[in-house]
């Protein structure tokens, strides 16, 4: 049953995923990830709309990850940040291609597509974004 619930998220959230699509408030001009339907600056006075994020932005703060959860385990060890995006938003993604040591506060990244994980028995891959540093 997990792997059911698991499966419909996945493809609720499918653009948000594999494009990082959010939201904008084209009244108070502030951007969210995941997508919003009411703003959460402006509330009911703010009118939304679907936006793209450029994918660039900075590591805001990060830890390494040495004991992973259950289906992580190979990647171990690895970093999760919280990345401000160019836009303002903030977002908490796996950095990716490089060395746990080599991740800092302020390090620019990037935007890349990859495998975020398998479901056990299903055998579905889950695809979607996680964070590179800039060259």
């Amino acid at each position: 049953m997990p792997t059911e619930k698991a499966v419909a998220h996945h493809w609720r959230r499918f653009s948000e995923r594999y494009g990082l699509i959010g939201s904008r408030c084209t009244s108070c001009k502030h951007y969210f990830y995941p997508t919003s339907i009411i703003c959460p600056k402006c509330r009911r006075k703010g009118k939304i709309e679907e936006f793209k994020f450029s994918g660039k932005g900075n590591i805001f703060s990060y830890t390494t990850i040495r004991i992973a959860p259950e289906g992580f385990e190979k990647y171990t060890p690895y970093v999760v940040a919280i990345v401000e995006l160019e836009e303002g938003a903030m977002v908490v993604s796996q950095v990716v291609d490089c060395s746990p040591d080599d991740v800092s506060i302020g390090m620019p990244v990037e935007s890349t597509f990859r495998k975020i994980r398998e479901e056990g028995k299903s055998g579905l891959i889950l695809y979607g974004f996680k964070f590179r540093p800039l060259k």
